[in-house]
């Protein structure tokens, strides 16, 4: 049995109009709906993900480090993965395969559109849209991460912030 928790991350601030997509930090509710949600799974879902793997741009990897301290995971731990960013749900799959399998369950930060799609994708559910600080624990009756393709998922929950 593997775990698979796609975390979408928290709001971010458009103001800055000089900085770049990536380096666009959270915004007044994003800071505060990241600990929020981090809270309600660790409370709520009893989220126990052995590892974390968060895109590097600066929401996503913000968003990674407030959940990942409300689930008192190190914040060390988490992985960077720069093929998150702007990833296709093929560029997706690849880095789930690649997880190791003494790993049972993992948590990934990242980004729509690739995240809704692959969500849709390998599991049961309709979900149309992962909204920012959104979550979906999608479990996977399988020993390998290398078997995670189309439909091979159950979905658990969906949780995002107006919700929980």
């Amino acid at each position: 049995m593997k775990t698979l928790y796609l975390h979408r991350h928290a709001k971010s601030d458009w103001g800055d109009k000089d900085l770049s997509d990536f380096e666009r930090p959270l915004n007044k509710r994003g800071k505060k709906d990241a600990p929020a949600m981090g809270r309600h799974l660790a409370e709520k879902r009893n989220a126990k993900p052995e590892l974390i793997i968060s895109s590097p741009a600066k929401r996503a990897i913000k968003t990674a480090k407030a959940i990942a301290k409300e689930l008192n995971c190190p914040k060390e731990k988490i992985r960077q993965e720069l093929k998150i960013y702007e990833a296709s749900v093929d560029d997706l799959l690849d880095i789930i395969n690649g997880i190791n399998d003494s790993y049972n369950s993992a948590m990934i930060f990242g980004h729509n559109p690739g995240f809704t799609y692959l969500a849709a994708q390998i599991s049961d559910a309709d979900i149309d849209n992962i909204p920012t600080c959104g979550v979906c624990r999608i479990d996977f009756d399988i020993d390998s991460w290398k078997e995670v393709k189309t439909r091979t998922g159950k979905i658990v929950f969906f949780d995002y912030p107006p919700n929980i």
